[in-house]
């Protein structure tokens, strides 16, 4: 089990017209595997390509094609399941889900539905305020993708390009844990986190290499803990599924709004119905897709061409021994080495690549907190304003080390390094060198700076005597001192020469 202090955020209650209610969210994400083959054809998964350019014989449903396993893609599955905290079933088996769609050329998906190779597992979903729920995994199994139907192209024609046909998917199935639609954000943010931590899903919702169907229900205060009880689902009310969110913005907006219609419907005396809904964005609603199907409307059954698929355990060790630290090690690990604020920690390890560039700066630099200061403010700062990624930052670790490193020795002040953190960034070098060739250096010879407090305080009698009478207005001397030497001078010296020469 994940081991947390914070407290468990409340539900959110929304008051109808005659009671209030709670909101109830379980949800299914489906995380395409990151392989570079498909999960049972050697088809390239490369995005953008050509359409049904990416299509082996197997994913166009020809005759006599048979199904062949990617073991890598098996292998991702379990990196995620242990990644997760979850069962690793040593033997499982793929079903046959029968449907008709344009896209899916075969007639059905092949799925796992009787026997996933991951059972129950467990994530930890810290929102803002400090408070953090378990959000308990019910299983993730394997299924491949359908294609893509084209609406848009031809007033009187549709197309289909099957190049995601046979894509590796994981569906991520949760409890219905989940009590607003901030903590559903906050889940699948948090699923996409670890999950491009271990590497088995980039999380690219653009894509679609992450979407999630989310199910919701509302139900009268205390029934919930009811359920809890009794495992009853009964107590939860009646739950509509609304289908491929691929937006976290539009995830909440979709629980919020269907909320309130079942809200309406059961204040109204009326029954809701079970059904798949799609939101849309424009009119700001939840329509009825169809009726919700039941895992007999899709005939399942054994898959035929495939075998049972049993693994070893000493495989399934081998991938437990090779996984990464994980973010909320990382982040624990970051708060207790380097004296970060656990927001700090929290920003610096949201994506493995931010964390990893942090510690390549910490490693020159030597000072964590001065670390995390400029690679959050300074270096993140800039980077969004130029609309990159820290992958393309123009400062290297190094070079943001070297910069921190400067401003240790004394070498430059904090005002000197912006300015030297700017020309970096747009012009590349290495900072000692910059500093040395244009002259950056702090000046700590307290002689010239001696010099530069007295001939401002000469020239300066009245702000002298206002001083004295008022010691706060001494910074304008400091002020002064550092623009007369263009900001090079120590702020520490000059601040105690002028002190020492106010008699302050």
């Amino acid at each position: 089990m994940l081991d947390h202090a914070a407290p468990t955020p409340k539900p959110r209650v929304i008051a109808g017209e005659k009671h209030d209610w709670e909101l109830v969210i379980g949800m299914e994400v489906h995380a395409q595997v990151a392989s570079n083959a498909k999960l049972f054809s050697g088809a390239s998964t490369a995005f953008g390509a050509e359409p049904n350019s990416n299509v082996a014989f197997v994913d166009a449903g020809m005759p006599g094609m048979l199904p062949v396993i990617n073991e890598f893609c098996v292998a991702q599955a379990v990196r995620t399941g242990l990644g997760l905290n979850a069962e690793i079933h040593l033997r499982s088996a793929f079903d046959r889900k029968n449907y008709f769609y344009p896209d899916l050329p075969q007639g059905y998906q092949i799925s796992q539905l009787y026997h996933p190779i991951v059972g129950e597992g467990e994530v930890l979903v810290e929102l803002g305020d400090g408070t953090a729920r378990i959000v308990r995994i019910e299983r993730i199994h394997l299924e491949q993708d359908a294609g893509k139907s084209i609406h848009d192209m031809d007033p009187a024609l549709s197309f289909v390009d099957l190049n995601r046909t046979g894509v590796a998917l994981m569906e991520i199935v949760s409890r219905p844990d989940i009590r607003s639609p901030e903590e559903a954000a906050a889940y699948v943010t948090k699923l996409r986190q670890i999950m491009r931590y271990l590497g088995t899903c980039d999380g690219n919702m653009q894509n679609g290499n992450l979407r999630a169907d989310v199910n919701v229900s509302v139900c009268r205060p205390g029934q919930y803990e009811k359920y809890q009880d009794t495992q009853d689902f009964s107590h939860l009310g009646t739950r509509c599924e609304i289908k491929n969110m691929n937006s976290l913005r539009f995830i909440q907006a979709a629980i919020e709004v269907e909320a309130r219609r079942q809200i309406a419907i059961l204040e109204a005396g009326g029954t809701v119905t079970q059904e798949t809904r799609l939101y849309d964005v424009d009119k700001g609603e939840t329509r009825s897709m169809r009726s919700k199907e039941e895992a007999h409307d899709y005939r399942y059954f054994p898959d035929p061409d495939l075998l049972p698929l049993e693994i070893e355990q000493a495989w399934v060790d081998d991938i437990a021994g090779s996984l990464p630290e994980l973010p909320d090690a990382r982040k624990a690990r970051f708060v207790a080495d380097f004296g970060l604020s656990d927001y700090d920690a929290s920003v610096l390890t949201a994506d493995t690549t931010d964390a990893t560039f942090f510690e390549a700066v910490v490693a020159v630099a030597g000072n964590g907190k001065a670390s995390a200061n400029w690679v959050i403010n300074d270096l993140f700062g800039r980077l969004k304003k130029d609309d990159r990624a820290i992958a393309d930052s123009p400062v290297s670790p190094e070079q943001l080390g070297g910069i921190l490193r400067l401003i240790e020795a004394g070498d430059i002040s904090g005002k000197i390094a912006k300015d030297l953190f700017e020309i970096v960034y747009v012009e590349g070098g290495d900072p000692a060198e910059i500093v040395e060739a244009r002259g950056m250096k702090q000046v700590t010879d307290t002689g010239a700076i001696e010099a530069a407090v007295d001939e401002i305080i000469v020239a300066n009698p009245a702000q002298v005597e206002k001083a004295r009478a008022n010691p706060k207005l001494a910074g304008w001397f400091v002020g002064q001192v550092m623009k007369a030497t263009g900001g090079k001078a120590n702020p520490k010296a000059v601040n105690d020469l002028v002190a020492a020469k106010l008699g302050l």
